[in-house]
């Protein structure tokens, strides 16, 4: 089974909602992490079952770049906001560099993410 990880900035957690809800026939055959909103939003709103870190600026970026560098996700999907200044911003560009060292398919807006759903999809009928 395919380890997927979810996280979106603030601004981009309902644009994350409603991509996983039209894609959940995929998702709901994968294991989903997720920072701890992402999360908790994913569950109570799409109803699939996270494995929920922390919040990104609590360390959640860095949890989720700790199981990538482990070999535990397959995929990232990493909604960011490239307009909006975060604190935590050092812990994105971690978590882009671990993705990039270990060769982690990583998203980071809708376009690219749609493509690695259609890949994990192609995967998981073929």
């Amino acid at each position: 089974m395919l380890n997927i990880a979810l996280i979106a900035h603030d601004k981009k957690k309902l644009d994350l909602a409603m991509f996983v809800k039209e894609w959940k026939d995929v998702f709901e055959k994968c294991n989903l992490y997720a920072t701890k909103t992402t999360g908790t939003i994913i569950e109570e709103k799409i109803g699939l079952k996270v494995n929920k870190l922390e919040s990104g600026p609590y360390g959640g970026d860095l949890q989720i770049g700790s199981l990538v560098s482990y070999g535990k996700i397959d995929f990232v999907i990493f909604l960011r906001d490239p307009l909006t200044a975060q604190p935590h911003e050092p812990d994105v560009t971690a978590l882009m560099r671990v993705c990039d060292v270990h060769n982690v398919p990583l998203a980071t807006n809708l376009g690219t993410a749609e493509a690695i759903v259609i890949e994990i999809k192609k995967n998981l009928e073929g």
